[in-house]
């Protein structure tokens, strides 16, 4: 476990949270004026005020909630394996072996690759076992696949 400790975590990137922060923001706006617009038709002024305080309220805790999220998630390299971190209530780390990777794929969607980031999944012979890191700077995500996919054959060809 100290050796976990000790690893050089690297975080995602910040376009991600960005992206995250905007769209839960959005949805958040557009949630709050159809409450509000549903209250003040139906019971009045003050029961719509009170309901959009309480959305506007709930709101805040996403964007918090979410920004806590983003902070959780980190990878690291190390000599034998790759590791990456999630969670904030519950805290995982996954240990992913380089000579246990089938593939490494790199994906990223057209906002994705407007922002310059990409998703980076690795794929081992057990589904369970697979790790995912959603935001990663596009380049560095590119350099990572290949770096990962070396490791992993030259590992395999090892056993």
């Amino acid at each position: 476990m100290d050796e976990e400790l000790d690893a050089d975590w690297q975080p995602l990137a910040p376009a991600l949270l960005t992206v995250r922060l905007v769209t839960c923001a959005v949805l958040g706006l557009i949630a709050e004026l159809a409450a509000v617009a549903a209250l003040a038709r139906t019971s009045g002024a003050v029961p719509a005020l009170a309901g959009g305080l309480l959305v506007a309220a709930g709101l805040g805790a996403v964007l918090v909630a979410v920004t806590r999220r983003w902070h959780a998630w980190g990878w690291a390299e190390r000599e034998d394996d790759l590791l990456v971190r999630r969670g904030v209530l519950i805290q995982r780390t996954s240990v992913v072996p380089y000579g246990r990777m089938q593939f490494v794929d790199v994906v990223s969607g057209p906002l994705a690759r407007r922002l310059g980031i990409a998703r980076v999944i690795l794929h081992t012979a057990a589904a369970a076992s697979d790790a995912t890191l959603p935001g990663l700077p596009a380049e560095r995500a590119r350099a990572l696949r290949d770096r990962l996919v070396a490791l992993g054959e030259a590992r395999q060809a090892g056993l």
